[in-house]
């Protein structure tokens, strides 16, 4: 486990986003998936709102250059949630806290003849038994006492919603992650237990297309209910409504500008 403190030197990065009535003061923040680009929006947008973060995930460089953008103090903790002996040593570097999120996905997209196990497996790992086993090892840890009480936060997709050809395993692991967390909301109550359910949204995934990009995103745009695309900010106000709602348990928040119903 590695710690990191505020620089004195801010950091170029985009202004974090806040949501009324969500109190991080003083409070214990685990980001799985600390690395990719919602995990760093999320973990900027609790550590300028006064939250002592843990930044759990696979690649330990994408960790530490997230703590380096922090208002705050953070801990790099790297996590393989595909490895139970990893997520056990992630609870013994955490100790308590008050709110864990889990951006993690490991999809396996493609025709199904081509489907390979070992994919279909890293898929389920990210959205099914990583989830399972940290809230296995990690509930136990939760500060309930909280103003808001303790909380998970997992993410799922519209592909649940909205199956496609070749998104067959996408579909069925965000869609049993939607089962799992009215499951756990019982089993490890009053730890609250929640799950954000992107649609489209321009996280800087998309931009392997190229010049394809703008293209798809307008024609998303132009079918969504809400009219345009989704951003990071739209996913990081979700989450931190999830954790700030003490009466919201076992739901899953469509973040989706109503993509699913279209």
């Amino acid at each position: 486990m590695t710690t990191f403190s505020a620089s004195p030197v801010s950091s170029p990065v985009s202004s974090p986003v806040s949501f009324p009535g969500t109190e991080l003061a003083g409070r214990r923040v685990v980001v799985v998936g600390a690395g990719s680009h919602t995990g760093r929006a999320l973990a900027r947008a609790a550590s300028a709102a006064g939250a002592e973060l843990v930044l759990a995930g696979p690649d330990p460089r994408k960790l530490e250059w997230t703590a380096g953008e922090l208002a705050g103090r953070a801990e790099v903790v790297p996590v393989d949630l595909a490895d139970e002996a990893s997520i056990a040593a992630l609870a013994a570097a955490t100790g308590r806290f008050d709110h864990l999120v889990s951006t993690a996905a490991m999809p396996a997209n493609g025709p199904l003849a081509d489907l390979e196990l070992a994919d279909v497996q890293r898929a389920f790992a990210a959205k099914v038994y990583g989830p399972l086993l940290l809230a296995k090892h990690l509930a136990g840890q939760a500060a309930t006492d909280g103003p808001h009480g303790a909380s998970f936060t997992f993410f799922s997709g519209v592909a649940a919603w909205r199956p496609a050809p070749a998104r067959t395993v996408m579909a069925t692991a965000n869609g049993a992650l939607a089962f799992l967390v009215q499951a756990l909301a019982v089993e490890i109550a009053p730890v609250r237990v929640n799950a954000v359910s992107p649609g489209i949204v321009d996280s800087g995934s998309w931009d392997r297309m190229g010049t394809d990009k703008e293209p798809f995103l307008r024609s998303v745009a132009e079918k969504n209910p809400a009219r345009r695309v989704g951003t990071t900010d739209d996913l990081v106000r979700a989450v931190l409504f999830a954790m700030g709602s003490p009466f919201v348990t076992g739901t899953v928040l469509h973040v989706d500008g109503g993509g699913r119903l279209a």
